[in-house]
């Protein structure tokens, strides 16, 4: 039987090369979309797929939250991050969270195939660059000239607001996106200033903005 893949992004046009992508292979089909959170919550125990392409960017929440609740929810479910977010920032957390692996969509045309079909097969997909970086991390030995980022001190849930803030969104904004209260969120801010050493909200605003412009620390 063909393994049943679900897909998750909120553009149609990238879904729609996905379903082409993937039902060319004889061994692969597209069981469903969805492009929302609330929707692909929905769809999974209605299609039961055997793997979950998950776009990290979703209207009505993060993927990392996603991640987490079909860890709890599906523990035997597969899930494949596909991101335009660099992996050296996000690929860490998507799999602690609970992804199998993780590609980037500029990869996805020559890669993806097969990054679904490893984790089928009962392996951890990861470019490799980042499998380097992960070895280097457990061996707890630094890459010559690469420098932590603050963004890492960020719990999931504070990196989340930390974007959505570079985004342009204020707490209630943020707080309706994340479904948590207003004062919630002001708390989340008050330990993203600290963690980062920033003095005041503005000071937060302007980084937040430039990161999520340019995805680094400066």
């Amino acid at each position: 039987m063909n393994k049943r893949i679900l897909i998750v992004d909120d553009h149609p046009v990238m879904r729609m090369g996905l379903v082409q992508l993937i039902n060319s292979k004889s061994d692969l089909e597209v069981c469903g979309e969805a492009g929302t959170v609330k929707e692909v919550m929905e769809q999974i125990p209605a299609l039961n797929p055997d793997l979950v392409l998950l776009d990290m960017a979703l209207p009505d929440g993060h993927g990392l939250e996603v991640l987490k609740d079909i860890a709890v929810l599906y523990e035997d479910l597969d899930v494949l991050v596909l991101s335009s977010n660099d992996e050296s920032i996000y690929a860490e957390r998507a799999l602690k969270a609970g992804a199998r692996g993780y590609i980037m969509k500029e990869a996805a045309a020559t890669h993806l195939v097969g990054a679904i079909q490893t984790i089928l097969a009962g392996q951890i997909y990861v470019s490799k660059q980042m499998s380097q970086l992960i070895v280097e991390m457990f061996s707890g030995k630094k890459r010559k000239g690469h420098a932590s980022s603050p963004i890492e001190k960020l719990t999931d849930r504070e990196f989340e607001v930390f974007q959505l803030i570079g985004e342009g969104k204020g707490s209630r904004d943020i707080g309706t996106q994340l479904g948590v209260s207003v004062r919630t969120i002001d708390a989340h801010r008050a330990h993203i200033k600290e963690k980062l050493a920033l003095k005041d909200s503005n000071a937060l605003v302007r980084q937040a903005v430039r990161w999520v412009e340019t995805k680094r620390w400066e």
